[in-house]
């Protein structure tokens, strides 16, 4: 993916983005094609115009509606903590946002399956990703504590938004072997948890790091 032809042009010079990866580095992320698309991913094509020149930068950005384009780093590790056990052929993620995670997804997964609660991000999304010329994305309006139960099981499963207990449904759809990589906790804090399907019934969690999501809402879309 590149942005040629695209806004934003002057906010992607190649030392910008190396400072953006050599930072990444020096947090402990080590998997060098999650590095390579942070490097090559045009973040400040998701975010509005007059945020552009922080695209870069290595913090969450407003995208509207409550909602925000996680950190850098926060994707990184979240990508990497998906992939830790190889590349997974069809990952479910719920909360598209501005589709930046999902791009990620996308270069890395067979398929991407994204669910999004809020209308205006998922069309802006879906606009981004075509311009960039993704296609192995499909999108769901829906609340995403449900997941995607027609496409399940999943051999991964990313969730950007924060919930208060992990949702069974997504327990449900995540195959054995597969791995779930979910923020939990509420306004006192959260943990980042890894959560690994060892068979039909047993599920290992590991903490791997206290983060700061928007909460996940759910009801009726």
């Amino acid at each position: 993916m590149n942005a040629t032809g695209t806004r934003g042009i002057g906010m992607t010079s190649a030392r910008t983005r190396e400072r953006l990866v050599a930072r990444l580095k020096e947090q402990g992320i080590r998997d060098a094609a999650v590095l390579n698309l942070i490097r090559s991913t045009p973040r400040h094509l998701f975010v509005d115009e007059a945020l552009a020149s922080r695209a870069y930068e290595d913090t969450a950005l407003p995208i509207g509606l409550g909602q925000t384009i996680s950190q850098p780093y926060i994707v990184a590790r979240m990508t990497e903590a998906l992939m830790a056990s190889g590349a997974c052929g069809k990952v479910l993620e719920v909360g598209t946002g501005c589709g930046y995670q999902t791009a990620i997804l996308a270069a890395l997964m067979r398929q991407v399956y994204t669910v999004e609660r809020l209308v205006p991000l998922q069309q802006r999304a879906r606009q981004t990703l075509t311009a960039l010329k993704v296609r192995n994305v499909r999108f769901r309006h829906a609340d995403g504590g449900w997941g995607w139960p027609q496409h399940a099981p999943y051999a991964g499963i990313l969730v950007t938004a924060a919930t208060q207990a992990v949702p069974q449904a997504l327990l449900q759809q995540l195959a054995v072997g597969g791995r779930l990589v979910i923020p939990v906790g509420g306004a006192n804090g959260q943990e980042l948890l890894l959560i690994a399907r060892r068979d039909e019934t047993h599920y290992e969690r590991q903490v791997l790091d206290r983060v700061s999501f928007v909460p996940l809402v759910g009801g009726p879309v």
